[in-house]
């Protein structure tokens, strides 16, 4: 990716306490030179700033980790402080759920041309659309991307409606680095123990079908912000490429 190194805006302005300083730093300063800004936006107000960042710095850590960072910071020009929230995800329509869940416009974190990956399909497009837009029907159970050729990323997800018909649901992500361009396909499972028989049988090569997702509940299958649920490492056979 090109290097595009973040400027967060926050020259002469302080963390409004000593603990947001130390997470700010842990979690984002840390890094800033390893990430790469995707998409921002900023208030007219100055007030709020939109980041959609790829963290390089992921790659040399833990295989599988969501390498994607989606930053909201809220700055207060009158004392010139500021707080911050963010999330780490693995696909970048759902960064942007989550930060059109605090405020952005959806317009304004969209990904500029020539900025990572485009779409191969029309139903790749169609999907990602839904993941920025109704970010509060699923929960993130877990994900994994392998980002050795072929780059995939596969994410499972469980709807918070306890009457869906398919409340489990794969994303399954993949990239062809020589054209630049991805599809995603979207599964539907009625358990979580056949959506992760899916999952093993995939990471171990068996390239087993998608379930298709019943057009029924397909309206959603983005991140909610306040209910997402805690990660839980991939199922025990991990890829090996």
């Amino acid at each position: 990716m090109p290097s595009h190194e973040p400027d967060f805006r926050l020259d002469g302005y302080e963390a409004v306490n000593d603990h947001v300083a130390d997470q700010f730093w842990g979690r984002i300063g840390i890094e800033q030179d390893m990430m790469t800004v995707l998409a921002e936006h900023h208030s007219d107000d100055a007030e709020h700033s939109f980041y959609l960042m790829h963290n390089g710095a992921v790659t040399w850590g833990i295989p599988g980790e969501p390498q994607i960072v989606a930053l909201h910071l809220k700055r207060d020009p009158a004392v010139r402080t500021y707080r911050f929230a963010h999330e780490e995800l693995p696909l970048p329509s759902m960064a942007q759920s989550w930060l059109i869940a605090r405020g952005c416009s959806e317009e304004e974190i969209l990904l500029p041309d020539g900025m990572g990956t485009t779409p191969a399909n029309e139903a790749t497009r169609v999907l990602e659309q839904r993941l920025r837009r109704d970010g509060d029907h699923f929960a993130l159970l877990t994900s994994y991307t392998d980002d050795n050729a072929p780059i995939q990323t596969t994410v499972l997800l469980r709807a918070l409606d306890e009457k869906a018909a398919l409340p489990f649901r794969v994303l399954l992500e993949e990239v062809d680095s020589t054209a630049w361009t991805h599809t995603l396909r979207e599964g539907g499972f009625q358990t979580v123990e056949s959506a992760t028989q899916w999952w093993d049988a995939h990471w171990r090569g068996e390239q087993p079908p998608l379930p298709t997702a019943s057009p029924a509940t397909r309206s959603a299958t983005a991140v909610p912000g306040p209910a997402r649920t805690p990660r839980r490492p991939p199922p025990p056979r991990q890829p090996s490429r």
